[in-house]
C-alpha cells in the first residue's frame, strides 16, 4: 500500500546481523596492518572510523542500529581471538571477550532465525538490565585489579580451561533449548497465552524444564571461573541462583495458568535443572 514502509523480508535481520558481525570480526586483519608499518593504535582507530562510516554508508536505521551492534560485537570477538593468542597473562581475557560477544551475537541471530516476531533491537541482549552490567563491570575489574597485583592467580590455565567447558556447555544448551521451543521462545516472561503457544516437553525439555536457564546460569558462573576471578564468582553464583529461582517461579506461575494439569504432570515427571531450585510450590 502506498505511504506504508515495506516490510522487511524474511531473514534479513539475520543476514544483516551476520555479515556485519563477520565485517567487524575483521578486526583479525589489523596485524597485517601494523606489519606493512601502520602502528597499532593508528590502525585500531582507523578501523573503528572507517568501519562506522561504511555502515553509515550502507544502512540507514533502522537497519543501522542492527548493524551497528552486530559489527561491534563482532569487533569484540576479533579483539578477544588476538588476546587469545597473545603472549600475555590477558590471553584468559580474550577467551572472555570471545565468549561474552559470541553470547550476545547469537542470542539476537537465533531469535531472527527461529522467532522473528519477537525479534527486537533488545534481543542482543546489551541492555538486559542495570544489575547485569554491574555484575560485568565489577569482573573486569576484578580480573584488572588481580592481574596487576597478582599476575600468577590468572595463569591457572587448567582452571580457565574448565570456566571455559561450561561457557561451552552452558551457550551450546541454552542454543539448543532456544531450537527446540522455536516460536515459544520468548526473552520476556509470557503473562498471556498467543494463539501459537504450545508446552514443549521434547528434546532438551526432556531432561530440563528450564534449559535455556541451566544454560545461562552454568555460562555465567564459567566465566568467572575462566577469568580466575575468586570474589565474583562466588558472587555470580549466589546471584545468578537467586535470580533464576525468582525467575522460574514467575515463569512456571503463568504456565501453569496457560496449560494447567498438562504443565503440573511434566512439572513432576522433570526437574528444573537448576541445584536446589524445585520451582513453584502447588498448594494441592
Amino acid at each position: 500500500m502506498a505511504g506504508c514502509a515495506a516490510r522487511a523480508p524474511p531473514g534479513s535481520e539475520a543476514r544483516l546481523s551476520l555479515a556485519t558481525f563477520l565485517l567487524g570480526a575483521s578486526v583479525l586483519a589489523l596485524p597485517l596492518l601494523t606489519r606493512a608499518g601502520l602502528q597499532g593504535r593508528t590502525g585500531l582507530a582507523l578501523y573503528v572510523a572507517g568501519l562506522n562510516a561504511l555502515l553509515l554508508l550502507l544502512y540507514r536505521p533502522p537497519r543501522y542500529q542492527i548493524a551497528i551492534r552486530a559489527c561491534f560485537l563482532g569487533f569484540v570477538f576479533g579483539c578477544g581471538v588476538l588476546l587469545s593468542f597473545s603472549h600475555s597473562s590477558w590471553n584468559h581475557f580474550g577467551w572472555y571477550m570471545c565468549s561474552l560477544s559470541l553470547f550476545h551475537f547469537s542470542e539476537y541471530l537465533v531469535t531472527a532465525v527461529n522467532n522473528p516476531k519477537s525479534l527486537s533491537l533488545d534481543s542482543f541482549l546489551l541492555n538486559h538490565s542495570l544489575e547485569y552490567t554491574v555484575a560485568a563491570l565489577s569482573s573486569w575489574i576484578e580480573f584488572t585489579l588481580e592481574n596487576i597485583f597478582w599476575p600468577e592467580l590468572k595463569q591457572v590455565t587448567w582452571l580457565s580451561a574448565m570456566g571455559l567447558l561450561m561457557v561451552v556447555f552452558g551457550e551450546c544448551l541454552r542454543k539448543a533449548a532456544m531450537f527446540t521451543a522455536g516460536s515459544n521462545f520468548n526473552h520476556v516472561v509470557q503473562n498471556e497465552k498467543s494463539e501459537t503457544h504450545t508446552l514443549v516437553t521434547s528434546g532438551v525439555y526432556a531432561w530440563f524444564r528450564h534449559p535455556s536457564y541451566v544454560g545461562w546460569f552454568y555460562w555465567s558462573i564459567g566465566t568467572q571461573v575462566m577469568l580466575c576471578n575468586p570474589i565474583c564468582g562466588i558472587g555470580y553464583a549466589l546471584t545468578v541462583w537467586r535470580f533464576f529461582r525468582d525467575r522460574t517461579e514467575e515463569e512456571e506461575i503463568s504456565l501453569i495458568h496457560f496449560f494447567g494439569e498438562e504443565y503440573l504432570e511434566y512439572k513432576k515427571r522433570v526437574p528444573t535443572g537448576l541445584p536446589f531450585i524445585k520451582g513453584v510450590k502447588v498448594e494441592l
